[in-house]
């Protein structure tokens, strides 16, 4: 496979050899068969590895299968698929609640499997969302792209906010949730707020409509751990309706949604931000 990339004013003035390894995070093994089968190209032409690369030239990369051998898994259906974006290397899908992000097993059929029938080709996951929860979720069409969109991950260049339907009236409207989580060692399933052997988690929620008994509020993360939001928001008083495991009445779906998904596209600068409308969380909504 070829990828063929314009360099950009973020990426500056390097050498290829730097662009290789510090931005598109090529590991070295696959570099060192780019140098000696001589598949770096910029602007057509091949290079010597110390080369400068400046702003408008363009590189094309070729990988063999050697490279990256293709991991093969059973195709889904791809009608299922609510596609929200996609180019050569990203696609951000709609996830309905109920559907796992990806399979526990090799043969388990998910969401990932369905996105891949949809692409044509294995897909990767970048982030996941949990079962009950619906929403837009990020997966990366091919392995070169994956580490660089997992460094944005790492590095909170993905923006994700949810939508949360709560118990009770959230006041104040604006809060921050700072507590650590952690396991829950008396229930596999689920997580609970550690103090003293947590990791750290940071919930912003603001209330964006009080809705009789319940408030409809949107969180955004500063960290990425399992159950964050529901966790922080049933800790401090305000489980989310229909939540199975934190919620000591559930009723209905899980009311959580990941409303909307932002990033700059690391290869192209494009400002990509999408938002995903699931219908039933919408119809639990008027029910209130």
């Amino acid at each position: 496979m070829t990828f063929t990339v314009t360099i950009t004013n973020k990426h500056g003035q390097h050498i290829v050899k730097e662009l290789l390894e510090d931005y598109y995070l090529i590991p070295r093994k696959i570099r060192h068969f780019l140098r000696t089968k001589k598949h770096v190209l910029v602007n057509g032409q091949a290079i010597n590895w110390q080369n400068l690369v400046e702003n408008g030239d363009t590189i094309s990369l070729t990988f063999d299968e050697d490279d990256y051998p293709t991991k093969i898994i059973p195709m889904g259906k791809a009608e299922l698929v609510d596609c929200l974006y996609q180019d050569d290397h990203l696609i951000i899908v709609n996830k309905p609640e109920g559907m796992k992000t990806h399979g526990n097993e090799p043969t388990e059929i998910a969401l990932l499997n369905h996105v891949s029938a949809y692409v044509g080709s294995t897909c990767y996951v970048v982030h996941r969302l949990d079962m009950e929860t619906s929403g837009a979720v990020l997966f990366a069409k091919n392995p070169f792209i994956l580490p660089i969109v997992n460094r944005l991950l790492e590095d909170k260049k993905i923006w994700r906010e949810y939508w949360a339907l709560v118990d009770r009236k959230f006041t104040p409207k604006h809060q921050v949730f700072r507590d650590k989580i952690g396991r829950d060692r008396h229930d596999r399933r689920k997580r609970v707020v550690d103090k003293k052997n947590g990791q750290t988690a940071v919930t912003i929620v603001d209330q964006l409509k009080n809705l009789g008994n319940h408030s409809l509020v949107k969180c955004r993360l500063e960290t990425g751990r399992t159950h964050q939001i529901r966790v922080h928001l049933s800790h401090h008083g305000y489980p989310i309706v229909g939540d199975p495991l934190y919620n000591k009445y559930p009723q209905g779906r899980l009311m959580l949604h990941a409303h909307k998904l932002s990033l700059t596209h690391p290869l192209t600068l494009e400002k990509i931000s999408v938002e995903a409308i699931s219908k039933s969380f919408e119809a639990e909504l008027r029910n209130q």
